[in-house]
């Protein structure tokens, strides 16, 4: 069943769902854990959509790498709302969040090629993304094996 969720930026008393819904799917090797701290840190990088309770129901961040670069990360939707558009709500969310920054290219490592691919992305090498290899995948414990797909939109 599709519904229109509300998105919107994330809030404090947001924090706690988050790590919920990531580490969910970090549990079944689909993402990396992130820590409440982690959460927190990185607050204002997250969007959120609500159901029509208030309750929310998933979420994305947008990080960003450079001048002209950012990722779309942890993207996460309760497992009981998956396939119900908002994936899809939050990704053209995360999207205009990086234009608005005046952000040019915007990518993603995942393991829905798909999905991404449905939004616009196309499959890259990820030797392309040198910020992303030095900056946060080396401490990954994947590192050495990483199996995800490298993704790319050019905004």
């Amino acid at each position: 069943m599709s519904f229109s969720p509300k998105i919107r930026t994330a809030r404090a008393s947001d924090a706690q769902r988050i790590c919920e819904l990531v580490n969910y799917y970090a549990e079944r090797g689909l993402m990396l854990h992130r820590s409440l701290e982690s959460v927190y840190e990185h607050l204002r990088d997250f969007i959120v959509a609500q159901d029509e309770t208030g309750g929310v129901v998933g979420c994305v961040a947008v990080s960003v790498f450079w001048s002209d670069l950012a990722e779309v990360r942890s993207i996460a939707i309760d497992p009981e709302r998956t396939r119900s558009g908002i994936g899809t709500g939050l990704v053209k969310a995360a999207i205009a969040s990086a234009a608005e920054l005046g952000i040019t290219r915007i990518f993603t490592l995942t393991y829905e090629e798909d999905f991404f691919a449905r939004q616009g992305f196309e499959a890259i090498d990820r030797q392309e993304l040198p910020e992303k290899v030095w900056r946060v995948c080396i401490s990954c414990p994947k590192a050495d094996a990483c199996d995800e797909i490298a993704m790319m939109l050019k905004l």
